[in-house]
This record gives structure tokens, sequence and C-alpha cells, in this order.
């Protein structure tokens, strides 16, 4: 499916599960890979971009079973067990599986060679290869600082201490996983906290490991053993849902046992202050992570000015808060977002060029964008290969007076797969185009 025609359908109801959350299931696979014993992973996300990442742990002689959908078992060969992969591993659209690998990977004895598709192939990576090179490890990117990533093995890492220059997860987890291989700790201190799920993880698996937010400190040695876990539903794919019935009249739906690590949940927070009736329910934990059913119901939505120690907890959402604001009252400003430039796409000037498409009033900022609610016309979409633009138009369609065509929606199955089929069992309107 290469284009979506949607536009305004019912009011959501009904109780749904959104697929399992990818940035676990990535973890939870390469942790498993490298542990002593067995990883049995239940409700692993089988999108695109995580089936990427446990085909290159197969390449790396590591047995991933699928004996039924969404559930892997990973056969874990240990700290030093990987083998040297026989061809270039394709990490697909996954920034999350290549920037972890190659933390991962700088420790090895054997060299390796990362690349992805034309999306990935364009996102910067001396984020993480320069720290790494700090540690010792020697990483050869494309031209500019892009994939491919060439990964020299036999590089003796040291550990460190790391002052981030940005806040970003997927660096801090690159460093720590790299750590794992170091002569001494490694210690990780952002700018500002950032999702917590790697930290979470390797003390699930048993490493030494001490965090609070903002920082993280590593120390290596411990072996780390194999366990069940169990993958909660993914914050950024209920956002999508938490969206549409706050923005669609007469909605009231539950999303079940959705993943509330605080570190993830800011767009939940934003919406609030937005005046969204949103209510957390039935609190609990699974595979050391906080989870809840969420229920969401309309309301009238007021602009704001997202508060600033926010955004990182909410930078994978904000292309569907863009929806949100596009049907507030008055005007909602982000700024603080740069991150937004360098997604699969740069999600500010897609978000912004798709909404002006649609008749919504947008100044762009470097780092944000200041969006007027109003009215929300039909109109043609580019979403750019971007899967979190193309559900945020589906999702802003609701409330349009006329079909938004969205084009260039296959890269959805990277992290939704069954996106469309369970937005119409919640009543949107949405279509192949």
């Amino acid at each position: 499916m290469s284009a979506w025609v949607a536009g305004r359908g019912e009011p959501l109801r009904g109780r749904v599960r959104v697929p399992g959350d990818k940035s676990v299931s990535h973890r939870a696979v390469m942790l498993g890979a490298i542990a002593e014993g067995s990883t049995r992973i239940e409700g692993f996300l089988e999108g695109e971009d995580t089936r990427a990442t446990a085909r290159g742990f197969s390449a790396l002689g590591v047995r991933v079973d699928a004996p039924a959908p969404n559930l892997r078992i990973v056969h874990g060969v240990g700290l030093h067990g990987l083998a040297a992969p026989s061809a270039a591993l394709d990490c697909g659209n996954a920034g999350t599986g290549m920037r972890l690998l190659a933390g991962l990977l700088a420790g090895q004895r054997f060299d390796s060679l990362l690349v992805g598709d034309e999306s990935l192939s364009r996102r910067p990576m001396r984020r993480v290869t320069g720290p790494l090179a700090a540690m010792g490890a020697r990483i050869d990117t494309g031209e500019g600082g892009v994939p491919p990533l060439r990964i020299h093995g036999g590089q003796a890492l040291h550990g460190m201490e790391h002052r981030t220059a940005v806040a970003s997860a997927q660096v801090k987890s690159a460093l720590l996983l790299a750590g794992l291989y170091a002569d001494g700790p490694t210690t990780v201190v952002e700018p500002t906290p950032t999702r917590d799920y790697t930290e979470r993880m390797l003390r699930a698996f048993g490493a030494d490991i001490d965090f609070v937010p903002g920082r993280a400190r590593l120390v290596p040695g411990p072996v780390l053993r194999g366990r069940e876990v169990r993958v909660p539903a993914d914050f950024s794919s209920a956002a999508f849902f938490l969206v549409a019935a706050s923005i669609v009249p007469g909605s009231d739906l539950v999303l079940e046992a959705v993943g509330t690590n605080p570190r993830r949940t800011g767009l939940l927070a934003a919406l609030r202050l937005m005046g969204a009736d949103i209510r957390v329910l039935g609190e609990g934990e699974e595979g050391g992570e906080p989870v809840a059913d969420l229920h969401v119901r309309h309301a009238p939505l007021h602009g704001i000015d997202v508060p600033a120690d926010l955004v990182p907890d909410m930078i994978d959402e904000f292309p569907v808060l863009f929806a949100a604001a596009a049907c507030a009252e008055g005007v909602t400003r982000v700024t603080g977002a740069a991150e937004l430039r360098v997604k699969e796409s740069d999600r500010i000037a897609a978000m912004a060029t798709g909404l002006r498409a649609l008749g919504v009033e947008v100044e762009e900022f470097p780092d944000g964008a200041a969006i007027r609610g109003g009215g929300v016309r039909g109109g043609g979409i580019d979403s750019r290969g971007d899967h979190r633009i193309a559900m945020s138009f589906a999702v802003l369609a609701q409330r349009a007076t006329g079909e938004v065509r969205v084009d260039d929606v296959d890269n959805v199955a990277t992290s939704f797969p069954g996106f469309v089929d369970l937005a119409r069992g919640t009543g949107m309107a949405l279509r192949a185009g």
C-alpha cells in the first residue's frame, strides 16, 4: 500500500492493544543474544525495524526462533560468543538498531559493516561514532558522517566518563553497550534525561549498573543471564489513538497495557496541559517497565507552550502533537526540538508543509514551530517515507472537512504493522489510496 485516503470517521470506541514497544523489542534481542542461556520475548513487535535487528543477530551466529507471531526465543551465546558476519548487516530503516549495534560491535574481535535503507543512510552517526572513538573504537562512516558504518574489530575499549552533547537515548545506549567490553567503568552524563530502557534492561539481565535521570554508570564484568521479557504496548503507537480520540467528538477509548516509562510519556503530560481527558488505570509492571491502561475521551483542546522539560520525553511523538495542535483553540509553540530535523525525515519541515497544505497556519523555527489551531481542510500530503508523519496525518484527517490523501506510507510497517486495520476497528476512516 503506497498511499492512504483518510477522512471523517466515527467516534473512536472500544478497547484495543497496540503492538509491542519497538525500543524494548530491539534491546531484548540484543541483550538476549549476548547473555548466557535463552531469552523468551513475548509481545515482540513484528515490525520491519525489529525484524532487521533479529536478522542481524542471526547473521552474527545467534539462533533466534520465532515459534509464533510476536514471540522470539533468543539462544544467547554470551558476551564474547558473537561470530563474524559473512556480509553487511542490513539495519533497514532502524536508527535505533544501527546506533546500538555500533556500540555493541565496537568491542568485538571481528570487523563488521552496518548498512541501511535510503532514509537511514542520510541520518547522522557521528554523535555515536565520536564518543565511541574516544573509548578506543575505530568506526568509519560515509561522507558527511552518515552510514554505512565500517566497524574495525580487535580494539581495546577504555571505560571513561562521557558528557554527551545531545540528549539522545540511542547515543547513551550505544556507549553503555560498548562499556560491557571496556576495561573499566563507563559513565554517561546527559544534558537532559532521556529514556532509560537500556539501563532498566541491563539491570534485569544482571549487569552492574546504577542510574538516575540524566546519569548512568556501568561496571563491566558480570555475566548477563537470559530471562523472560514481556514487551509492553508501545506508547509511541498508542499516541496516535490518544490524539485521535481526544480530537474526535464522542470518542471513548481504552488502550490496554501501554508502557508508561516516565522518560517516554511526555506527550501524555502535554496533552493533559492542552485539556485532554486521559486517565491512567490499572498500573503495573511488565519486564521491568511500568505499564497501565489509558482511558481517553474527547475533550476540547487549547494551545500551549510545550514545556522544555517535556521535549526529550516526547521526541518521537511531536508529529502527532502537531496534529493535535491543529485542532486546538489558539497557538501551540514547540521549541528545543531540533532533534526532529534529523529523524527519518526532517519532521518539523514535513509537518509544517503538510499542515499548510491542509489550511493550517504554521510558523517554522529551527528547533520547533508554532501551530495555530482552526479548521482543517482536505488535500494531499507527502509523508516523505516517514511512518510517524503518515500516521499523524491519518489521525488529523479525522477532523478534516474533506478527504486527505497521504502518499508514501510503506514505511509504516517499520513500527506499526496492522495500523490500518486497528484504526478502522476503532472507527477511523482510512483506506488504500
